[in-house]
């Protein structure tokens, strides 16, 4: 049995939420949010709230035993990009990208 939660256009660039997401990935729950609790980056907070909300989704299934979930896998994909110019000297405009992010956390049963 497995739970995910889902966290669409989130203000944060990819390539930020993945460094932080293979330290947790493949352990159980309690630890991973114990290092996330730690970390510090803006992303531990945002994959920590997500990774609370799996549990919760999980907590919802009769079959599933909360206290041996693990993190399966964190997804995390790039989103729509904001694009923004910036005043620069003699009258140029420079290109701005605000990058959004789509994070899946995937929660299973497994041996602790």
């Amino acid at each position: 049995m497995e739970a995910k939660a889902v966290l669409k256009y989130v203000r944060i660039s990819p390539q930020k939420v993945k460094k932080l997401s293979s330290a947790i990935k493949g352990k159980p729950v309690e630890i991973g949010l114990g290092i996330l609790r730690f970390m510090p980056k803006k992303s531990a907070d945002i994959v920590e709230k997500i990774v609370r909300s799996a549990v919760s989704n999980a907590d919802q299934n009769p079959d599933i035993d909360i206290d041996s979930l693990i993190i399966r896998e964190i997804i995390v994909d790039q989103g729509p990009t904001l694009k923004r110019f910036r005043a620069r000297a003699r009258g140029r405009g420079s290109r701005i990208l605000k990058r959004t992010s789509h994070i899946t956390v995937i929660l299973t049963e497994g041996s602790v």
